[in-house]
């Protein structure tokens, strides 16, 4: 049955069931991962040939030759008018793997997402610099895309944005939108960044800060007068600000403290669960909105005192993750055993959740 299959067919499939991801691997049949959990479908396992023919269907010529050189491909993809999708192609075990994440086409609003009304209102900044971290696969991008629509219904800006690869598509509405694929329209995200500056905008958005450069560039562009947006693999605050500064040079760590603590304005560090009452996923959330003490601590190097500033900034907006975890699991939107494996301290959230029943 395998060498019938038609990537249109699985692609149909994957938005009939809402699948978050398709995965396509030699010797399994086709998976989908649907509310988190992956389900293989009812078809033979696939050959290196089926791969090989569905990868071709989708992969240009120019990406092709990447999987070729280097052994893989990120790209984007578009699926009728029915979908996006977020491409992954690479060799595995001399034979072509492919994961395809589909892009929700409508954008949540911040409400949707779970995000205290606080967090509007720092879009409307006219600089500095606001980091959205977590896990790969935590909504990082859709928090992001969230914010960015946002930012174009309803500020007269120019939004530059550098992704790879472009997942939301976002038309011009109030603001003006230029959008840009890291090793299409530029070769790296620092070089887009450095670019970017000479193009006049009012917000950019940097997909991920990779390395040094891109961080160096990211923080520049915030200290000299755009609202800046980025994301980064770390969860909470202080690991974030820590992760950058230690990214420096030892000579320079002091400068980029200094730098940091004038430029961030909030970092926002989110983990996605299943949930329990009713079919899908939902964010549990760590929110640090810079204040004048927390700036101090960043600036001074102690940033293990974050979490203490958090835990007291409940009416700025801000929330610690297991302060959010505990609250999903008290409404019953997800499973103790999810909000313990992903907490902070997880021995502290099971006091709390023992003292409240």
């Amino acid at each position: 049955m395998s060498a019938h299959l038609k990537m249109d067919d699985l692609l149909q499939l994957v938005v009939d069931e809402g699948a978050s991801d398709l995965h396509l691997a030699v010797d399994s049949p086709p998976v989908l991962r649907i509310h988190g959990g992956l389900h293989a479908i009812d078809s033979d396992p696939l050959t290196p040939e089926d791969t090989e023919r569905l990868m071709r269907e989708i992969t240009d010529d120019e990406h092709f030759k990447r999987v070729e050189e280097v052994g893989g491909a990120d790209f984007g993809f578009g699926f009728r008018d029915l979908a996006r999708f977020r491409v992954s192609v690479f060799r595995q075990k001399t034979h072509y793997g492919i994961v395809m994440r589909q892009i929700p086409s409508k954008l949540m609003t911040l409400e949707e997402i779970g995000l205290p009304p606080q967090v509007k209102e720092l879009l409307f900044r006219p600089r500095g610099l606001i980091l959205v971290t977590g896990p790969t696969g935590s909504g990082k991008t859709t928090t992001l895309a969230s914010m960015i629509n946002i930012i174009n219904q309803e500020r007269d800006a120019h939004i530059v944005t550098v992704e790879d690869p472009v997942e939301y598509y976002h038309e011009h509405n109030k603001s003006l939108v230029s959008q840009r694929e890291v090793g299409v329209d530029v070769k790296s995200f620092s070089l887009a960044l450095r670019a970017g500056l000479r193009q006049d905008p009012d917000v950019m958005l940097v997909g991920e800060m990779r390395d040094l450069e891109t961080m160096a560039a990211a923080i520049t562009a915030a200290e000299t007068g755009h609202l800046v947006f980025a994301t980064l693999h770390t969860t909470g605050a202080a690991r974030t600000v820590d992760r950058i500064v230690d990214a420096f040079p030892t000579d320079q760590q002091e400068q980029v403290r200094v730098q940091m603590s004038a430029t961030l304005v909030a970092v926002i560090s989110q983990v996605l669960l299943p949930r329990v009452d009713k079919p899908g996923r939902i964010a549990g959330f760590e929110i640090m909105i810079a204040t004048d003490s927390i700036r101090s601590l960043i600036r001074e190097g102690k940033t293990y005192r974050i979490t203490s500033d958090i835990q007291t900034g409940g009416r700025m907006g801000m929330v610690t993750l297991d302060a959010s975890l505990l609250a999903l699991y008290q409404q019953g939107a997800i499973a103790l055993e999810d909000a313990v494996r992903v907490a902070d301290n997880s021995a502290g959230l099971m006091e709390k959740i023992e003292e409240s029943r």
